[in-house]
């Protein structure tokens, strides 16, 4: 079995050896690898190398770093090669989802690539740390990221020295995260399966993100905030009339009549009747069934729809309002066909989880938030290499399909006749 497990490895580091460029990089990227799956307590490049090698630790440092720090190997195309070992897992699945997220990197100092004061999800606060932002397929059973960026603060992009000691590429400029976003969904191999885009409201509440997506016929599903304004179907602005019989460039653009305007989607989900709201159940969760309270609404987005010929076009608005809470909690905005139900909608929304297991298991497994470089190019290399590493296990995983519906796995009822074995024998009325 070990040997069948290391056979399959080697033949896998082979494959995506072929797009390093230069057959001197298959032994470090093996290493590097191996050294990612050790038990080792930090997997920054000392102490790989003292791991892999404790007899020459200089040597190894040396050969690693160059590797992981200078090396000029392509980043999207190590990426793509460990998506192909696991393409058949994702192209035979009935659902998939494109999950957009970024993950953040507590750092000290100021000298490490794209450092900067902004919130760092991991401390759930505004500190010092790195973002990076990624794209990951999933499933219902398995997930892995696909694409990789590292934000750079603005501060960042417009200080030449600091970008010169980093490395930055002079065609990298300051975008917003969903501008990376978009560009890398752009960039994507055209053999990755599509899916139903996924992602949060620090996305989603971007309008022109939401429009972009439209345009490159994407449906999704995401999380918006709260004081995002709407018009209930069957409402909005009144239509552009086609003349007015007056002199002048006849009209072309909406416009708003006094009394009549767009509602946040607080207000449209407090005033919503108790009725709409049902429990939805959408999967099994560590501690049972995760449940909770929804409703779905037809809307239209008005976002300056003042600009507009045209309304924008209808699509879902879904809150969840558990059961207990004085107000709603979550807003999502969903441009899935209009007979999806209230269960699908949700099923869809929740597979978020799943971007969220993958940088668990890639922080605390395989030490992608270890990398102690300052560089642009190390910070993509490692996490690349981590990612690949990742792919090799999602593979593994995937040779033993998940087991069956817990629901299935039900004890047979007993016949109200059967008395377990030893009892004794049911006492008899006398004659």
């Amino acid at each position: 079995m070990a040997s069948d497990l290391l056979r399959r490895f080697e033949q896998y580091m082979e494959r995506l050896s072929l797009v390093l460029g230069h057959a001197d990089r298959a032994r470090p990227l093996r290493e590097y690898c191996h050294g990612l799956y050790s038990d080792s307590l930090r997997k920054s490049i000392e102490p790989l190398a003292a791991r892999l090698d404790p007899l020459h630790p200089v040597a190894k440092h040396q050969s690693l770093h160059h590797f992981v720090a200078n090396a000029d190997w392509s980043d999207a195309d190590l990426l793509a090669g460990a998506y192909a070992h696991c393409r058949a897992l994702f192209s035979r699945a009935k659902t998939g989802w494109l999950i957009l997220d970024d993950t953040t990197f507590p750092k000290k100092g100021v000298h490490s690539v794209g450092v900067a004061r902004q919130y760092c999800g991991r401390l759930g606060k505004q500190d010092n740390c790195q973002a990076a932002v990624s794209w990951s397929l999933a499933t219902p059973d398995y997930s892995l990221p696909i694409a990789y960026r590292l934000y750079l603060p603005q501060e960042w992009a417009q200080d030449a020295k600091r970008r010169e000691r980093a490395g930055v590429p002079e065609e990298v400029v300051f975008k917003t995260k969903p501008q990376i976003a978009l560009d890398l969904l752009k960039a994507l191999p055209r053999n990755v399966e599509r899916g139903i885009v996924l992602a949060d409201a620090g996305y989603g509440n971007d309008t022109a993100f939401r429009t972009a997506l439209k345009e490159m016929e994407f449906s999704y599903a995401v999380g918006v905030q709260s004081q995002t304004a709407v018009w209930i179907s069957g409402e909005g602005p009144p239509p552009v009339p086609q003349g007015s019989g007056k002199r002048g460039r006849p009209r072309t653009r909406l416009r708003r009549e006094e009394g009549r305007s767009p509602l946040s989607l607080k207000q449209v989900a407090i005033h919503m009747k108790p009725r709409r709201y049902k429990t939805v159940t959408w999967r099994e969760g560590a501690k049972g069934l995760l449940r909770s309270r929804f409703a779905a609404l037809r809307v239209r987005a008005s976002h300056r729809d003042s600009r507009r010929s045209e309304p924008h076009p209808e699509e879902w608005f879904i809150v969840e309002w558990p059961q207990g809470e004085s107000e709603p909690t979550k807003y999502f905005l969903s441009n899935l066909p209009k007979n999806t139900s209230l269960r699908d909608l949700v099923s869809t929304l929740k597979g978020r989880w799943r971007i969220e297991r993958d940088y668990q298991e890639l922080k605390s497994e395989l030490g992608l938030s270890h990398f102690e470089g300052r560089g642009w190019r190390g910070f993509h290399h490692h996490g690349s290499l981590c990612i690949a590493a990742y792919a090799f296990l999602v593979a593994e995983r995937g040779l033993f399909p998940p087991g069956p519906d817990p629901k299935r796995l039900q004890s047979p009822v007993l016949p109200k006749s059967y008395k377990p074995r030893g009892n004794a024998a049911p006492k008899t009325r006398a004659a």
